[in-house]
């Protein structure tokens, strides 16, 4: 086994990686860009080396840095987690030139699967099924257009060179088609140097399911069952589980046996996840990630395995063992907790954590990358963590993570946790209405902003004891050592923070006149915080010192970037008359793109920036003045 192994990776899954190859007795090497100099995954390891400046392309994806860093510390292999150069071929070439191990599969897999055309044509020659679509080398417009007619709008547009939801856009009529190509070039240029798209057909309710493949030096591949990954945004899971629920016997081994022969027909080595589109009783290859997944910790949690152990004992040259795979036991979900406003189209959001609290529990698991204090900034994935619950049932899984969500705080700035709480408990995710349309269509309900606690609910939770029972704090008589009995009071809940006049008498606090309603909640005491949940809702109160003030109002005429980025696209320039909700601009920051939008008709006043530009947080993306009259 490695003595020393260098993690080319940040954030949960370079903290994850750590944890494990401490347990194995593996010395471990981190590597930090600036932003991330205090990191958690920094601390995690045994030494930590400074790549460069923040930018990924300065840092995390130099690959010459990182193999310098590793010759220096005497690494005998690298892990580079998921994203950045986990399925880059020329970095595993480079690891294997210079005498390192690279955990994942050979550089070939890499670039067979790496490519969704050439997967495409691979799975097609190894029986493998596969949506009917348009794979081919000739790019321009027409050709691609014509192949769209013949597939059947509506048809998805692919990157073919990446994956996470990057350049994928549906064109759901052919004269949407051109803008729709143009968007996904755009964004797969951007995201992955590579413009070339295919073209397949766009399902109408397809689900997501994934199988989980090892493979070892001796040629033995296996699978260790299925996740189901269809609740997603932007393409981008949100929620996975394991096994996946609500398919029958025949489909499943289906599922396993073509999961088997695609990872053989690159003879895989390492773990790897093959994806596939199901509708109904059909299943079709969709592509195959060569590395580990986000969502592997739904996969711990019902085979009992360490993924990551399991990984560096095949890139040690160790054979699975005879008894794998073990089967599933109970069921698990995962949810990802992510810097972003679900309300306001899953804006991303960026700040620093002021708190950070998750409950611990039986059957629970945070793989986090930052703790409270930490600061989240532009430069990387939203992603902040994973939480993971186990239960013997699918809806025991669901009701302690739904708990848990319930349970838990994390403020700063906006997050998707409300949206969270909301989804563990939608009744459609219960009764197994899986697909990928699972969020828009729900959307009414998931995404709608929190709401403030109701003034009933409130006064039930402000009547709870607070310290022993004889002190003074603890009475419920109107008792006070100064002030008026009835008083303003603030109370926040880290999203939002309401102004109350609240009275306090012998049998209780009333809020706004407002008698306590405790009706169907739940209420706790947790130090100076107040619990309350009802089903789908969850507030964890606090009270404010000062109740904030709202700031003077902008310009309604000017739209300004929320958070630092990059302008990818001006769509309208001085002069131009715009109608109230024409897209007018396209901005790129944590992976996302942001669109922006007329807040009215009018006229552009004045664009002072150019596509292309570096903007930062609170810039002016362009000025319009209303159209008189």
């Amino acid at each position: 086994m490695f003595r020393t192994l260098l993690i080319a990776n940040r954030g949960e899954i370079a903290a994850r990686i750590a944890r494990t190859a401490r347990r194995m007795g593996i010395r471990t090497v981190a590597v930090f860009s600036d932003a991330d100099a205090g990191a958690l995954h920094v601390q995690a390891a045994d030494e930590a080396h400074r790549l460069g400046p923040a930018p990924a392309a300065e840092s995390y994806l130099r690959a010459d840095l990182i193999l310098d860093i590793a010759r220096r510390t005497g690494a005998e292999a690298v892990h580079p987690g998921y994203g950045f150069l986990s399925e880059n071929a020329g970095f595993a070439e480079a690891c294997a030139a210079a005498g390192i191990a690279f955990v994942g599969p050979g550089p070939d897999a890499i670039r067979s699967m790496g490519s969704k055309a050439e997967s495409k044509r691979l799975m097609v020659a190894a029986g493998v099924p596969t949506v009917p679509g348009y794979h081919g080398e000739a790019q321009d417009d027409a050709t691609l257009a014509e192949h769209a007619a013949r597939i059947g709008f509506p048809v998805l547009i692919k990157a073919s060179a990446g994956g996470g939801g990057k350049g994928m856009r549906p064109a759901l009529r052919a004269e949407d088609f051109a803008a729709e190509l143009a968007g996904a070039r755009r964004e797969a240029k951007a995201a992955f140097g590579d413009d070339r798209v295919l073209l397949e057909k766009y399902l109408q309710r397809p689900r997501h399911v994934e199988v989980q493949v090892l493979g070892d030096a001796h040629g033995r591949i296996i699978h260790l069952h299925t996740r189901d990954c269809s609740v997603q945004r932007r393409h981008q899971k949100v929620l996975e589980e394991a096994p996946a629920p609500a398919l029958d016997d025949a489909l499943r081994q289906r599922l396993h046996d073509a999961a088997v022969d695609a990872a053989k027909a690159v003879g895989y080595v390492n773990a790897g996840t093959v994806e596939f589109i199901v509708e109904g009783d059909d299943a079709f290859f969709l592509e195959m990630n060569t590395r580990l997944q986000v969502e592997h910790p739904v996969t711990e949690m019902v085979t009992g395995l360490d993924l990551v152990e399991w990984q560096l004992r095949i890139a040690a040259g160790e054979a699975l063992p005879p008894d794998f795979p073990p089967a599933p036991h109970g069921h698990a979900v995962e949810v990802r907790l992510y810097a972003e406003d679900a309300a306001q189209e899953f804006r991303p959001s960026t700040g620093r954590i002021t708190r950070l609290e998750v409950p611990e529990g039986e059957g629970l698991r945070l793989d986090a990358g930052f703790r409270a204090g930490d600061a989240v900034t532009s430069f990387y994935d939203p992603m902040l963590a994973k939480l993971i619950a186990w239960g013997p049932d699918r809806d025991a899984a669901l009701d302690r993570l739904a708990t848990a969500l319930e349970e838990t705080a994390l403020e700063g700035f906006p997050t998707n946790l409300p949206f969270l709480r909301r989804l563990a408990r939608h009744g459609a995710l219960r009764a197994l209405e899986l697909d990928t349309g699972f969020i828009p269509r729900h959307a009414a309900a998931l995404l709608a902003p929190p709401r403030p606690v109701p003034p009933g609910l409130l006064a039930a939770a402000l009547s709870l004891p607070h310290g022993p029972p004889n002190a003074p704090w603890s009475r419920r008589d109107g008792f006070r050592l100064h002030g008026a009995a009835a008083r303003l009071e603030a109370w926040g809940d880290g999203f939002q923070t309401s102004e109350h006049r609240v009275a306090r008498g012998p049998h209780g606090a009333t809020v706004d006149g407002a008698a306590p309603d405790a009706a169907g909640a739940r209420l706790e005491r947790r130090g100076d915080d107040i619990l309350v949940t009802l089903p789908g809702e969850a507030w964890r109160l606090r009270p404010v010192e000062a109740m904030p003030r709202a700031a003077a109002a902008k310009d309604a005429g000017t739209l300004l970037a929320p958070i630092p980025g990059r302008l990818v696209q001006l769509l309208v320039a001085a002069g131009d008359e715009v109608a109230e909700g024409q897209l007018v601009a396209v901005m790129e920051a944590m992976k996302t793109e942001l669109k922006f939008h007329a807040p009215m008709a009018g006229r552009v006043a004045a664009t002072p920036h150019a596509a292309g530009d570096a903007v930062e947080e609170g810039e002016p993306i362009l000025h319009l003045v209303p159209q008189p009259g």
